[in-house]
């Protein structure tokens, strides 16, 4: 393996309480106790899941949402409405959803300079005050939640100064591996559509965040004493892996080494690897050729294609990642960079590890 791309490898939220989110969860709310009135088992109701929960641990359940800043409020939506997402107008900002999911994944909105501001996490009702113990016990200073920002979470910052929340949040990681599908065409038909019927991708929820990190140990530490995360996998001390206690992805949040904080990509969920393919020729026909895929990461096994954003971050189409039941004890391991990044696809840009928040 060439050394650019062994080193590539190496360094390879409740924000606001809108109306309109209120009544999404005060209707799905209202489902969910009626059918406890009548009986009913949770998992006829829209193929609802019940949330799944490790007994007697404290950790967040969820990546509940995340809040990007930006100078160009048109060029966010027509970069990421093109990429499938629903971003929906609401003051000065944007709501992001998925289409046809109830869940907020995260807002966006305008600033000087493209940033990541905050992430927030969700954790169940009872363990709210277990969290707020848990903070003043090692000693975390709770802060005020940002202007605009109001909610009942508590605040805080990561080692590198990134704002955090925890807020008490509905479970929206998954609570089982998500479907994939690898279908093919019976003999004597035709099994593709013709390019013209081609359907547009559609993601299905947000998969994981990898953000960058000054110091990739010091941040696995934080993680797990604070969140209650667990290590995944690792690469060194140049990338880690984290997933959440109660059922989650391989990982719902990845810390990659680089000067200071930054985003480097938004990853999102799809079904199947034509799911991908498709999404990626859309983004290139409206303009957006820049990025890496398609390929298939070794951590987390998932088939990827990434896009970049205006502003040197990625938007990733993600299928068929490894996921990490409740009852499931994951065996972390350190893995070589050169026997762990990519398992085929083609060479990735050689700027793909680098934070353009703290580069200029």
């Amino acid at each position: 393996m060439a050394n650019n791309e062994i080193n590539l490898a190496i360094i390879l939220l409740k924000p606001i309480v809108y109306e309109h989110d209120a009544q999404q969860h005060s209707r799905f709310s209202a489902t969910l106790r009626e059918a406890n009135r009548k009986g009913k088992k949770m998992t006829q109701i829209r193929g609802f899941v019940r949330p799944t929960r490790r007994p007697g641990e404290l950790g967040i359940h969820s990546l509940d949402s995340f809040n990007l800043v930006v100078p160009d409020m048109e060029a966010a939506k027509a970069f990421y409405g093109e990429f499938g997402l629903d971003l929906q107008a609401r003051g000065n900002h944007f709501n992001v959803h998925t289409q046809g999911h109830w869940h907020r994944w995260g807002t966006i909105t305008e600033g000087s300079r493209k940033r990541l501001s905050h992430l927030s996490f969700g954790i169940f009702e009872d363990d709210f005050d277990r969290f707020k113990d848990r903070l003043g016990h090692v000693g975390i200073q709770q802060l005020d939640a940002p202007k605009g920002f109001e909610s009942n979470g508590l605040w805080f910052h990561n080692p590198d100064g990134l704002l955090l929340e925890v807020r008490v949040a509905e479970k929206s990681s998954p609570n089982e591996k998500s479907t994939f599908a690898m279908t093919s065409a019976p003999p004597g038909s035709q099994g593709s559509p013709n390019r013209s019927q081609a359907p547009r991708t559609s993601p299905r929820r947000l998969a994981h965040i990898l953000i960058f990190t000054a110091d990739v140990p010091a941040s696995i530490s934080f993680y797990e004493r604070v969140l209650g995360l667990r290590l995944s996998d690792r690469s060194g001390d140049g990338i880690a892996f984290m997933h959440g206690i109660h059922g989650s992805d391989h990982h719902l949040i990845a810390l990659a080494k680089a000067q200071g904080p930054g985003l480097h990509h938004l990853s999102w969920d799809v079904g199947t690897i034509n799911d991908i393919g498709l999404g990626a020729m859309h983004m290139a026909d409206k303009g957006f050729t820049v990025g890496w895929g398609l390929g298939r990461h070794v951590l987390g096994s998932n088939y990827f294609h990434y896009v970049r954003d205006p502003w040197g971050s990625y938007a990733e189409y993600s299928a068929d990642i490894d996921y990490i039941p409740v009852n499931c004890d994951w065996r972390a391991e350190d893995h070589p960079p050169h026997d762990s990044f990519y398992l085929w696809g083609p060479v990735p840009p050689e700027d793909f590890a680098v934070n353009h928040e703290v580069a200029g």
